[in-house]
């Protein structure tokens, strides 16, 4: 095969990567679908093997458990949850909590004595009993007598189901007890490839404990070669920024690591295989791939391979360029394992389409079509991993007699699916065999049964008793032609999130290479605004002159119907997307904004214009009022006058024109202020606003430093002034007023900063709890007013997070924010850069961490500072700079409360995998926003209203159904209609039948 054929698979990847999914099923059906005859035989070895999985599900123990707690019920649920955090807890009074909180609400009696296994129908009976001893309060006479030995009694049974739950489905804690237990009667015929557990590395740390393990693990399975066993390798677990905007950093590194891999594989003669990642990072893996295969050193070795998702749209041409390399590959075809995953996060970043199949269907297609293809593939060595019966039989049927592949399978899945076909027809299974340690592998555990368990997946439905063998068996080709190869019809477009009310904002793809250049040659492109004496006439503009444009402009302005205000705000949220390159290039360069958050930027402002529009259409109509016989009464919301916004450096556009868009659209003139460091960014949006239609009179820009905004908001035509910023700056406003004795009291929408928090138990999943902390405290270079502050984590398990933190910190990039590479840029002014750095300075013995920074420029390091107490931290630092803290155990409403007393109340996170203790923070936390087990940043318009209380703000939340009511003014009319001589509506009336 030739560097052509290579070439024209790469260029094919490109073309599909988020087409229509009917445009990219089409060729694929044809491929996949089978004639009469041939979908005959298939259906008869199909039906064999389905009789063959029914018999090793009413045979195991552990397959009849998993059919009577299926994924869809409550109990199901329950119990992966317990299994994934359990064993990571190692505080007794959070793993009663944990037990509690899972078992505590599900019906485990309506399970008992349901299953054929004895032992099944004895674990339910120990869920009823657990339950029992476990439930809330403290009533009932059983809970009573063993108070104090019934939940330590309960904590070592479910800590020993759960390493038992862990036997099942990882083959060993160590490669030799693995390789042990692969000699086992059951195993027998069977090969392995071992997966040493290596998830996502957050730390250099981890990715040379990964590597390590796979050293050892290929000298381990090398002493056994003549077994035929491998290795299968991560490369996320092998460098922990394995991300599109670190290719320079990562591609050459993870390079060097896989050659180290494949030659040490190859000098011990067993294979080894590159596992699927998500596919953002399908071209970097890819790159990676291709350079090993061409390596001159493993020329002769036939064990080099990887594994391809048929989920992905790309699945196609990623096989033909397998077989277009100049080597035998190994290829595994998997269906995929990041599924909702990617959905999420295509949605979140608003691309244009999917990189992957929304139905299961599609997907079970483009398995056949990617199957069909590596049988005819002169350079490919197949290993077809599956669970379903059908796919198993069609590979079968269009394979013939040859044998020249291989199936494989989950271990702990799948049983009584191959056991036939190799012990008798001589077909070859590999069991693909996680290996490490139990508390290690249940996130991973969950993870992988989930995925299989699924509703659409096969694994679930043969569970389901009610499923026929005929819906099992169905063909996919056909489901896919009945519905056209459409999208499933309950997963939106990205931009279609939130229909019929508005258009989502459009994204970027930053994890497509060839994008991700692009916009970085569009945003350091020097923003003619940005020359020296651009802004000079905004910087003239005169105060009063402005108020009385704005004053005079009011009446007609509020006199337009709200469908075209709101008209031009949907205008004006197309024109920012039209103009998102210059936009992105003047929030880099005036803001110092990174790329991601430059995105982010735009999008927040486009959300907010449409946003408010619909909100406007929907909420600022006059309703009719309910009254007696002969009266009308009516409710009009309606403009108040002139309104000041005045808005922070550190969302220049976004809530520049939240704030603003707002006050128009209901009916309001606007003197529109941007903070001193930002003006530009101001400046081109409210050009932008004129060209969509607001008058210039409607909306007048208003520059300057904090004596221009005294001067705003003393100005008596003020009717309402909407302002983001200090807490200090907030007070004086609304103190200035209230100043003059005759003047109205005035609406004041404030949303200011806080000391937020996050708080983190004994259940949190450490890696998940590093990277948001990462997220919340550092991104922005932590000068966001979400940001977090006060990281408090349950003092039993600090050590260890701290560690993985800490090496999360080192992998930091701080510099340049238009370059895609960096993470932290400088802070906005010489002032806060100074503020920062004597604060640093002057706590410099309680540092834990800091990360170097470039000597020139305004670079404060991220910092991470242990205090003695909550109550320590005094103020907000905006910055990034971190406080960490420890709190006991059982002490999660004393520790709330505690952050409570410090007055603010914008953001707190929480991450725990106990839902009550979740319930308990709602309930106890004086807080604008909680954040469950996610970053704290990030807010979404009409999804998550951002705003505090308290020393935070005083509310409405920006982006929320409440926020344009601020705005009006409400004027209630009634009218007695009866006294223009009698009530007609009542006169007129009939006799009603009688």
């Amino acid at each position: 095969m030739t560097a052509d054929a290579m070439s024209a698979a790469r260029k094919s990847m490109a073309k599909l990567r988020r087409a229509p999914e009917p445009d990219i099923l089409k060729p694929l059906i044809q491929r996949a679908d089978s004639d009469s005859a041939t979908r005959y035989k298939i259906m008869g070895e199909a039906s064999g093997l389905l009789a063959d999985l029914r018999a090793a599900q009413n045979k195991g123990w552990v397959n009849q458990f998993l059919q009577q707690y299926q994924l869809n019920s409550s109990e199901g649920l329950a119990l992966l949850s317990l299994a994934e955090a359990f064993l990571r807890v190692p505080d007794p009074a959070t793993a009663d909590f944990l037990i509690a909180d899972k078992l505590g609400d599900a019906d485990w009696r309506a399970h008992t004595g349901k299953s054929n296994s004895r032992l099944v129908n004895s674990a339910t009976w120990g869920l009823v009993v657990g339950r029992a001893l476990v439930g809330e309060g403290q009533a009932g006479p059983l809970r009573r007598l063993i108070a104090r030995a019934g939940e330590p009694f309960v904590r070592q049974a479910v800590g020993a189901a759960m390493r038992m739950m862990g036997e099942i489905f990882v083959m060993g804690r160590t490669i030799d007890e693995a390789l042990k237990r692969m000699k086992k009667p059951e195993h027998q015929g069977f090969t392995a490839s071992f997966d040493m557990l290596g998830e996502a590395a957050r730390t250099q740390a981890d990715a040379a404990r990964y590597f390590a393990a796979y050293t050892k693990a290929i000298d381990a399975v090398g002493r056994v070669a003549g077994a035929g066993h491998s290795i299968s390798v991560k490369l996320s677990a092998l460098h922990p920024r394995y991300e599109v905007a670190q290719y320079d950093r990562c591609v050459p590194a993870l390079t060097e690591m896989l050659e180290a891999l494949a030659v040490q594989a190859a000098g011990r003669g067993i294979a080894l295989t590159v596992d699927a990642e998500e596919q953002d990072r399908l071209d970097m893996s890819l790159d990676i791939i291709g350079a090993i295969a061409g390596l001159p050193a493993l020329d002769g070795w036939d064990g080099f391979g990887m594994a391809v998702q048929a989920y992905g749209k790309r699945a196609r041409p990623v096989i033909a360029w397998a077989n277009a390399l100049d080597r035998v590959m190994n290829v595994r075809l998997v269906k995929g394992a990041y599924w909702d995953t990617e959905i999420k996060r295509d949605q979140v970043e608003g691309l244009e389409n999917y990189s992957l199949f929304t139905r299961k269907a599609a997907t079970d297609v483009c398995y056949l079509a990617c199957a069909r293809d590596m049988l005819d593939a002169e350079n490919i060595r197949p290993a077809f991993a599956s669970h379903n019966a059908l796919t198993v039989a069609t590979i079968v049927e269009w394979a013939g007699n040859t044998r020249e592949f291989e199936f494989q399978r989950l271990h702990g899945m799948g049983d009584g699916l191959y056991e036939r076909l190799v012990r008798e027809h001589d077909y070859r299974c590999r069991i693909y065999a996680p290996v490490g340690g139990h508390k290690d592998l249940l996130a991973y555990l969950v993870r992988r049964l989930l995925e299989n368990g699924a509703n659409s997946s096969f694994v679930h439905q043969l569970a389901d008793e009610h499923k026929s063998d005929e819906e099992l068996l169905a063909d996919p080709v056909e489901k896919v032609k009945a519905v056209g190869g459409t999208r499933h019809p309950s997963i939106a477009l990205p931009r279609d999130l939130y229909q019929p009310e508005r258009i989502n904002s459009a994204g970027l793809d930053l994890g497509n290479r060839v994008v991700l250049e692009a916009v970085q040659a569009a945003v350091n492109t020097p923003h003619p605004l940005m020359a020296e004496g651009a802004m000079a006439a905004y910087d003239a503009v005169s105060v009063v002159e402005a108020i009385d444009r704005a004053h005079a402009a009011f009446p007609a302005w509020t006199a337009r119907e709200v469908d075209e205000r709101a008209g031009m705000l949907e205008r004006l949220g197309d024109s920012l997307e039209e103009h998102r390159d210059e936009l992105m290039a003047l929030c880099i360069q005036e803001a110092f904004k990174s790329i991601p958050d430059a995105i982010a930027e735009v999008r927040e402002a486009v959300d907010f214009c449409r946003y408010y529009a619909a909100r406007a259409r929907a909420d600022l109509q006059s309703v009719e009022l309910p009254g007696p016989t002969g009266e009308r009464n009516m409710m009009h919301l309606d403009g108040r006058g002139v309104w000041a916004t005045i808005a922070p450096w550190n969302f220049p556009l976004a809530i520049f024109l939240g704030q603003t868009v707002a006050a128009l659209v209901t009916g309001n003139t606007v003197i529109a202020k941007p903070a001193p460091q930002t003006p530009r960014i101001a400046a081109r949006a409210v050009e932008l606003a004129h060209q969509a239609g607001v008058p210039e009179d409607v909306l007048i820009l208003v520059p300057g430093g904090p004596e221009v905004g005294a001067a705003i908001t003393a100005d008596l035509r003020i009717q309402g002034v909407a302002f983001t910023g200090s807490t200090g700056t907030a007070r004086r406003i609304a103190q200035s007023l209230l100043a003059d004795e005759e003047r109205a009291i005035l609406p004041l929408i404030a949303e200011t900063g806080g000391i937020n928090a996050m708080i983190v138990d004994s259940t949190a999943l450490p890696e998940q709890v590093v990277q948001d902390v990462i997220t919340s405290a550092f991104r922005s270079a932590g000068q966001r007013c979400s940001a977090l502050r006060l990281l408090l984590i349950q003092e039993d398990v600090a050590p260890g997070m701290i560690e993985m933190l800490k090496g999360a910190m080192d992998l930091l990039t701080v510099g340049d924010p238009g370059d895609p590479a960096t993470d932290v840029g400088p802070v906005i002014d010489r002032a806060a850069y100074d503020k920062l750095m004597s604060y640093r300075d002057a706590v410099h013995d309680k540092w834990l961490k800091t990360v170097p920074v470039p000597d020139e420029g305004l670079f404060v390091p991220p910092t991470l500072i242990e205090i003695d107490a909550i109550e320590e931290l005094k103020q907000e630092w905006f910055g990034p700079i971190l406080h960490y803290a420890t709190w006991p155990s059982g002490k999660l409403i004393e520790t709330i409360g505690r952050v409570n007393e410090k007055g603010f109340g914008l953001t707190m996170g929480l991450h725990s995998r106990i839902a009550r203790a979740a319930e308990v923070t709602e309930a106890h936390a004086h807080i604008g926003n909680l954040y469950v087990n996610r970053a704290m940043i990030g807010a979404v318009v009409g999804s998550q209203p951002f705003g505090g209380e308290r020393l935070s703000g005083t509310g409405p939340k920006a982006g929320g159904p409440h926020y344009l009511f601020r705005f009006v003014a409400e004027r209630a009319v009634s009218i007695d209609t009866t006294s223009a001589g009698g009530n007609a509506s009542l006169l007129s009336l009939d006799e009603g039948g009688i």
